[in-house]
């Protein structure tokens, strides 16, 4: 899976989680990009990413990412 189609789902994830289909998220997006990106929400955000890609993120991972590229190393690390 290329790092594009990897995007496309994590929008699709996004477009899901948030229920709004006008969220475009790159590899800066940060929680502070999205409005109702919380901390309620990052956990169902890592929870669904994990079922969309067959994955699970490790507890230090998670705590580290400061930006959507972040995310996708560790996606495109375990889906290849």
């Amino acid at each position: 899976m290329s790092r594009e189609e990897i995007l496309s789902k994590v929008n699709d994830v996004f477009h899901d989680v948030f229920d709004d289909d006008s969220i475009v998220v790159v590899e800066s997006t940060t929680a502070d990009d999205v409005e109702d990106w919380d901390s309620l929400m990052h956990i169902t955000l890592i929870s669904e990413i994990e079922s969309a890609f067959g994955m699970k993120f490790q507890m230090k991972d998670v705590v580290g990412m400061k930006n959507v590229g972040e995310m996708l190393d560790i996606i495109e690390k375990a889906v290849s």
